[in-house]
């Protein structure tokens, strides 16, 4: 009996040392690379960004990518690339990071807050269908934890409303959608390379675009506004001549940075293969556990597993997720939980939004909690897991 006995409780934990639910792996190439580019003539805005450019344009089927200094930056640069502005409305998914939500604000325009999928917890067509008005400038949807949003139907939509669509793709790096990369779908695709993510650059993110007028846009806003080439200015041209034609942000990315990046996305086949061996791992381990529900996908998907989260059902259990939360912690599991929905946030709440907008967002909330997984654990880190998940729902489980 005490051997099971929950940390929480007093007794030992499945493991001695935290182990955090996300984490870069830098290795010796990767420092090297960031040394080479501090020995160069460029550590601000230079040739190795184009290179990451083109590296990630690549391998995502992109005619055009532009870097920016976070995956904020770069959603904030899409929605003044896509011309929203005062009083248009652009539909996203609450069960995000504020991100997804904060970059409409910043262009002054209203985000209206569609549900999910209670399968797979993406935005749902149908709630966007609903939530279309005249005033319906954009779509921004989020492929969370690495699963693509429906973008068949997101696209068919938009096209019949005349609308814009940005994929939200911080999760989804390397993910496919019916056979097609995500970052090739939409009219404009954001990635991040926070150091949780599928590559990293430290903070830094990224637009993919096929459309030549956007990506002329995002260069200029990323930059002050502030354009030097000859075709684009109003005067006569003189070789020191420049000129602020938008009120744009100083949201570059560094080479330093980029450097990082590149070498990166050399490793990026092999961390997307290991998540998913992962997740592979997890899903066989819970399946015969009726306390949890784990991750549905979609057979015409196939996710790069930034995240990997449990569903508590809570019919099963003799206690809620908040206990369960804290007798993970307790073992040394880092869990968290992804996402609030954004509106429940104090700040979305004083502007006026309310409970009760997104009624299967609010409830998987509740039930939702994310596992650690990232590319450089070990096989003993990937046990501790499974072992402190069963050890706390066995404890809790109802017979």
């Amino acid at each position: 009996m005490e051997k099971n006995k929950l940390a929480l409780h007093g007794g030992k934990p499945v493991r001695d040392a935290y182990l955090p639910y996300g984490k870069q792996w830098i290795d010796d190439d990767d420092i090297k690379a960031v040394i080479n580019a501090l020995k160069s003539d460029y550590i601000t805005t230079g040739p190795t960004i184009s290179q990451f450019e083109k590296a990630v344009a690549e391998f995502v089927g992109a005619k055009y990518a532009v870097a920016f200094s976070s995956g904020t930056a770069a959603l904030h640069a899409a929605c003044f690339a896509a011309g929203i502005k005062e009083k248009d409305e652009v539909i996203t998914t609450p069960l995000t990071f504020a991100a997804s939500a904060n970059c409409i604000l910043y262009v002054g325009a209203h985000p209206v807050f569609a549900d999910i999928n209670p399968n797979t917890y993406n935005i749902s067509p149908k709630s966007i269908q609903s939530q279309i008005t005249e005033k319906t400038k954009a779509i921004i949807a989020v492929d969370f934890t690495g699963q693509p949003a429906d973008y068949d139907e997101i696209m068919s939509i938009a096209k019949n409303n005349k609308i814009i669509v940005i994929g939200d793709a911080a999760h989804s790096l390397g993910s496919t959608y019916k056979g097609g990369k995500v970052g090739s779908i939409g009219d404009m695709t954001m990635f991040s390379f926070h150091p949780v993510k599928h590559i990293t650059t430290g903070e830094g993110g990224m637009i993919t675009t096929n459309n030549e007028d956007y990506y002329e846009k995002l260069l200029q806003f990323r930059s002050h506004g502030i354009t030097r080439d000859p075709q684009k200015l109003s005067k006569i041209n003189e070789p020191w001549y420049y000129e602020m034609q938008e009120l744009g942000f100083n949201y570059r990315m560094t080479d330093i940075q980029a450097a990082l990046g590149l070498s990166q996305m050399k490793k990026l086949k092999t961390f997307i293969e290991k998540r998913r061996e992962f997740a592979k791992i997890y899903n066989d381990a819970f399946e015969d556990m009726d306390a949890i529900i784990t991750p549905f996908q979609q057979p015409s998907c196939h996710s790069s597993w930034h995240l990997y989260i449990i569903r508590i059902n809570s019919e099963k259990l003799s206690t809620n997720r908040s206990e369960i939360f804290q007798a993970l912690l307790a073992e040394n599991i880092g869990v968290n939980v992804h996402y609030i929905p954004v509106y429940l946030h104090p700040y979305y709440q004083k502007i006026g939004y309310k409970k009760g907008l997104c009624p299967n967002a609010e409830k998987i909330y509740q039930e939702i909690i994310t596992l650690p997984l990232f590319p450089k654990m070990s096989e003993r880190d990937l046990n501790d897991v499974i072992a402190g998940v069963k050890k706390v729902i066995s404890y809790y489980s109802i017979d």
